[in-house]
């Protein structure tokens, strides 16, 4: 079997444990990462905007990937997020990424501003300059800039980037993106489109709701993926038993409905670090329930 290229493949966009304190539980991180690589996926990307790097130090953002890195065991790959206002910034974080043992890094466009063309390929050039492999993160809602098809295929003929995170929930856009650059790797960037980024060629998958749901998430992602179309039949049902869950990706509450789905699971999901609140009575309960549903039924 070829050995899967390292940002192929489930990398779960890790939740953060956090003490009483809203300290950082590394231990309880570190298991989580050895957890998640024992039900199946194959990587992990810590410092994503489910993992609060927003509101982390940046002691705190360096320690998370160390401990992911010596916590993951090996063949289990980790893709931090390199976020960061600047770009001489992002490269220090993606130099510390490479440094540490990282296999690959997730790397949004600028977004202090709303960048033009020229300061997105810039900005991917001066990280690209490290050498570790970069996967660009499309998410326009959050950074006001968008990585169209021909601007990612600009970037990957260049040889920025190796693949894309593509969070639009357009899946329209899958073939754009093969018909200008059919080598550039995508990789499904919101769980409600998990079934039809697999069907129009998706390769990996940066995904929230494993961090509750791994094995049921392995397996949808396995059926979405394989290219056979009695795998799709099988995956359907799967795919709506588990949607009232896997669409909370996309909205703005998604790291509290994670979280809360893992306390409901079994796991350790907790509270989040403010600005982010606690959910409204009435959301928390939908999404208990609803993970309870989806318990229910088997999957795990």
């Amino acid at each position: 079997m070829t050995e899967l290229k390292p940002w192929r493949g489930i990398h779960v966009a890790s939740a953060l444990p956090f003490d009483d304190d809203l300290s950082i539980d590394y231990d309880g991180f570190a298991e989580h990462v050895r957890w998640l690589a024992a039900n199946g996926v194959h990587g992990i990307t810590p410092n994503g905007s489910l993992g609060e790097y927003q509101t982390l130090t940046a002691e705190e953002r360096a320690q998370v990937v160390t401990t992911a890195i010596e916590a993951a065991p090996e063949g289990f790959h980790v893709m931090p997020g390199v976020a960061a206002y600047g770009a001489l910034e992002t490269r220090r974080w993606v130099e510390h990424a490479a440094e540490a043992g990282a296999h690959s890094v997730l790397l949004l466009p600028p977004n202090a501003h709303r960048a033009d063309r020229a300061a997105i390929v810039q900005h991917y050039r001066m990280a690209a300059q490290v050498g570790i492999p970069i996967v660009a993160y499309n998410n326009p809602f959050d950074t006001k800039v968008d990585l169209s098809p021909a601007l990612l295929a600009e970037l990957h003929a260049e040889g920025c980037i190796v693949g894309v995170k593509e969070f639009t929930g357009d899946v329209r856009r899958a073939y754009e993106i093969d018909e200008l650059a059919p080598d550039l790797d995508l990789l499904v960037g919101s769980d409600d489109v998990l079934v039809e980024l697999g069907l129009a060629g998706a390769v990996g998958w940066i995904a929230g709701y494993p961090n509750a749901l791994p094995a049921a998430c392995r397996e949808l992602y396995e059926l979405a993926t394989s290219g056979d179309p009695g795998d799709l039949t099988e995956a359907l049902p799967i795919y709506r038993d588990l949607h009232p869950l896997l669409r909370w990706d996309s909205k703005t509450e998604f790291v509290q409905a994670i979280k809360l789905s893992m306390d409901v699971a079994g796991r350790r999901g907790g509270a989040c670090r403010p600005p982010r609140a606690p959910l409204a009575p009435e959301v928390a309960e939908r999404i208990a329930n609803d993970t309870e549903k989806v318990l229910a039924k088997g999957h795990a």
